[in-house]
């Protein structure tokens, strides 16, 4: 039965009157006590437990409005649906704002009444079970355009819609679905790192057919909309997934209108220093290191590895003719986001700000070294959650409020996402290799080349190199290099957090977007 048992107090003043409405919602399952007023209802709330109330709006006494205030006070998290003789908007707006499930107008239908109890009891467990349904019929067909996938957008589209079931499953307890949709993820991870080998390098060389990377992203999507007077905010959030991407926009539709959204491509190693500065610069790695060798170090170097993001920012608008004034912050905590905000009237003057958040990057290195952030974040649904909460209570949302309102354009993306790893594979290097452990760079590594995606000449990956000898190799997937040496405290060190610099669609395929305020 639909009900399963589950117990309703209905508060009528007129409730002898509605014996044919308790019957029909008993025959589906559902156990119904009725009184006839607020004071005996608060009564039975304090005596017994309740899954639904349903109150009347209108009764002598204590009134509908006045309970269901009482209610709240007693049980706030249980279940309200209002029932009234009157459709007074100033009435709907009161109970509403009191936090009713549902709002139900004289007279009532049965069938009208049994659909109220069904999105207030129920929608949860249909919910889940449409999710699981719709899962199942989706996964041959989403398992075949894996299996085919032959161009960027074809895994474009395919992680979208692995993202897509992924935010959807957040609703269903752990289940066997849920393991199936996490084998489909690892598969189709398996099947985008192959791609990416085969063509990563054609697409460096090519033109005409290849995504839209790392240097191309301002040039394709961002200039284009600088014009006139107009003022724009370019947003960077560093290490920002599509999937979290997906969970902050709950909150930024609230004051901005989607106008575009794509995945771009990240370049290889997906870390800060090569495609953040690939980003801003508009050039490759080497390309950087060649044209502006004063803004470019490498790991054993001393000095912030992304300091001169503004320079090469500059000299972009410079080579692409716009001369176009702007402002340029970085916000790594709560104080310079603060800063930011109290400044912004100012900046807004220049016509162009760029804003580098770099707390979700700061979060997942703090993930792998703090257990209490470990804790908080033991998979990539609370991961997500800990960003959503991180970005409701920071002064960035403060800072999209004031755009919005000020009438500023916005365009939110990335540099890179992460993943998380699973799997370690021994490296070994000298002291001069590279630590992070999603790519190496060094000379003299020795690594299984079943494990890796080497670059044997950092040339055609457009990567420069300190030693002529020097080569990079990438991991894919979800695995993690780790040096034989105190291999196994590194291995319990390192597995299960979230890192970034090999090839993953978590890491490589990044959102870009395009937002107008609501004014």
């Amino acid at each position: 039965m639909a009900g399963k048992g589950l117990k309703i107090l209905w508060v009528d003043d007129e409730i002898d009157l509605l014996n044919a409405l308790i019957l029909y919602i008993e025959e589906k399952g559902y156990l119904v006590k009725g009184v006839s007023n607020g004071i005996d209802a608060l009564e039975m709330l304090q005596e017994g437990h309740f899954d639904i109330v349903l109150l009347d709006e209108q009764m002598p006494g204590l009134s509908g409005l006045e309970t269901l205030e009482k209610i709240k006070e007693i049980h706030a998290g249980l279940p309200v649906i209002m029932i009234t003789k009157s459709e007074a908007e100033n009435l709907m707006d009161q109970a509403i704002g009191s936090k009713i499930e549902d709002y139900l107008i004289k007279p009532v239908k049965p069938q009208q009444l049994l659909l109220a109890l069904k999105k207030t009891a129920e929608k949860n467990r249909i919910t889940q079970e449409q999710t699981i349904q719709k899962y199942q019929q989706d996964f041959s067909p989403l398992s075949r355009q894996i299996m085919s996938a032959g161009s960027f957008n074809d895994w474009a589209d395919i992680y979208r819609r692995l993202v897509y079931w992924e935010l959807e499953f957040e609703h269903v307890p752990e289940s066997e679905m849920m393991q199936i949709l996490e084998q489909q993820q690892q598969e189709a991870n398996r099947e985008f790192a192959r791609f990416v080998q085969k063509n990563y390098t054609t697409w460096l060389n090519n033109d005409r057919n290849h995504p839209v990377l790392s240097p191309r992203v301002l040039k394709e999507w961002v200039f284009p909309h600088f014009a006139g007077q107009d003022k724009n905010c370019l947003l960077i959030i560093d290490n920002l997934r599509y999937d979290q991407w997906r969970v902050l926009n709950e909150l930024i539709r609230d004051y901005y209108n989607l106008e575009e959204e794509h995945l771009y491509c990240s370049i290889l190693p997906t870390v800060t220093q090569y495609a953040r500065n690939a980003l801003f610069s508009g050039l490759m790695p080497s390309e950087i290191h060649k044209q502006y060798p004063q803004f470019w170090l490498f790991d054993e170097e001393e000095g912030g590895k992304n300091q001169f993001e503004k320079d090469l920012f500059s000299e972009n608008l410079k080579r692409e003719g716009l001369n176009s004034r702007f402002s340029f912050r970085k916000i790594r905590n709560q104080n310079e986001g603060k800063k930011v905000l109290d400044d912004l009237s100012n900046m807004a003057e220049s016509g162009l700000m760029v804003l580098v958040y770099n707390f979700v990057d700061i979060l997942s290195h703090a993930r792998t070294e703090m257990e209490m952030i470990r804790e908080l974040t033991k998979d990539t649904k609370a991961f997500r959650a800990l960003t959503l909460s991180w970005f409701k209570n920071s002064y960035l949302l403060n800072t999209i409020r004031w755009l919005s309102k000020k009438g500023i354009s916005l365009t939110i993306t990335s540099d890179h996402g992460s993943v998380e790893v699973e799997h370690p594979v021994k490296v070994v290097g000298d002291r001069e290799s590279t630590t992070n452990i999603r790519y190496k760079l060094g000379k003299n590594l020795n690594y299984n080349e079943r494990d890796v995606f080497v670059a044997e000449h950092p040339e055609d990956f457009y990567l420069p190199v300190n030693h002529v000898t020097s080569r990079y190799i990438f991991a894919r997937e979800k695995q993690f290099f780790i040096y034989p040496k105190n291999y196994y405290h590194f291995v319990r060190h390192f597995k299960g957090t979230f890192q970034h610099g090999g090839i993953s669609l978590e890491e490589m395929l990044v959102p870009f977007v395009r937002l107008s305020p609501r004014i």
